[in-house]
């Protein structure tokens, strides 16, 4: 249309000149994209290269096995196992993904299949304002409110069930329970935005086939909308686990830092991101313990990339199964 407003036709030959021009431009822009990813991959191995290298001196001092598997963190005596640290991190994820994987899936389900549809919006707001608040509020919160409300609670778990593994003994307000209990908190909203974005890639057929058939609303996600959604939720809390593995001020504030394999659940301990976070600035005059420092941080980098790697793992192979016209839970 031109600018009196009267309809105008191109003739052959420019539209011929376009799509030349937008030929020639293809190259550039798929080069251009190539390289941007590209330069992540690279930026990636150098971070890795660049902590290997600036960690070297500890594997020297320690051994990589003695690191990674010795109990002993204790820096005046020149003892740097990451044991303790490695135990903390894992236990207080594995809490964080008990508690808030199936709340945060429980909160997907209910938003996406049977929240009213004006309830829907305020709703997916509400659960992601949780992932705006800082995490030192997160950590405060948990010390000073959370912690000493529940720690009656955790007692009478405690004594009521001492005959588990990892049970029993005095609560410290401090502890893993409380960590994980925090971190579950802040990858909920994580799991349940990535959680409800595949809930609603589910085929409306699939869900109208099972109404068909009898089932119930409940019988209809179960048997339909789960197994199509499984492998992205599992995705999603892969990349919750992410997010948990490498949390620290909140994990700082609540964890005890004691640099010890706590005897229970309820016992004091220290996680990789919370050792850094705290000992760092004192680690600028002794360089052994600096690169101690460093090469947790490299330990805590190679689980990341992992943990990644599985999430999108298990991504690919849900898009997989869905270009093949099958639910992805039952695709490969």
């Amino acid at each position: 249309m031109s600018a009196s407003g009267t309809l105008t036709t191109e003739t052959p030959a420019a539209l011929l000149r376009d799509r030349s021009r937008g030929r020639r431009l293809d190259p550039a822009v798929e080069w251009g994209l190539a390289g941007l990813a590209a330069f992540i991959l690279v930026l990636i191995a150098f971070f890795f290269v660049r902590l290997l290298i600036e960690a070297w001196p500890a594997f020297q001092h320690e051994g990589l096995l003695q690191f990674v598997f010795g109990a002993d963190w204790v820096p005046s005596q020149g003892q740097f196992g990451a044991l303790p640290l490695l135990f903390g991190t894992l236990v207080t994820s594995a809490v964080a993904l008990l508690i808030g994987v199936p709340v945060a899936i429980a909160t997907a389900l209910y938003i996406t299949e049977l929240a009213p549809t004006r309830a829907r919006q305020p709703l997916t707001v509400l659960v992601e304002l949780l992932a705006a608040v800082p995490s030192v509020v997160y950590g405060l919160w948990g010390i000073f409110f959370l912690a000493p409300k529940l720690q009656p609670a955790e007692q009478w778990f405690s004594d009521t069930f001492s005959f588990l593994p990892w049970m029993g003994g005095v609560v410290s307000i401090p502890n893993y329970f409380i960590a994980g209990l925090i971190l579950a908190v802040m990858i909920l909203p994580i799991v349940s935005a990535i959680s409800r974005e595949v809930l609603a890639t589910v085929p409306t057929d699939h869900r109208e086939a099972a109404l068909a058939l009898g089932a119930t609303r409940w019988e209809a996600i179960r048997i339909s909308v789960l197994p199509y959604a499984r492998p992205g939720i599992a995705g999603a809390s892969m990349l919750g686990l992410g997010r948990a593995l490498g949390e620290t001020i909140a994990v700082t504030i609540v964890i005890g830092n004691a640099a010890d394999i706590g005897k229970t659940i309820f016992s004091q301990g220290y996680s990789l991101a919370a050792v850094i976070a705290n000992e760092f600035g004192e680690a600028a005059s002794d360089p052994t313990h600096r690169a101690s420092l460093i090469a947790a941080g490299l330990l805590l980098f190679v689980f990341t990339l992992i943990v990644n790697a599985i999430a999108r793992y298990f991504v690919n192979r849900a898009q997989v199964g869905r270009r093949a016209g099958v639910p992805a839970g039952m695709a490969g």
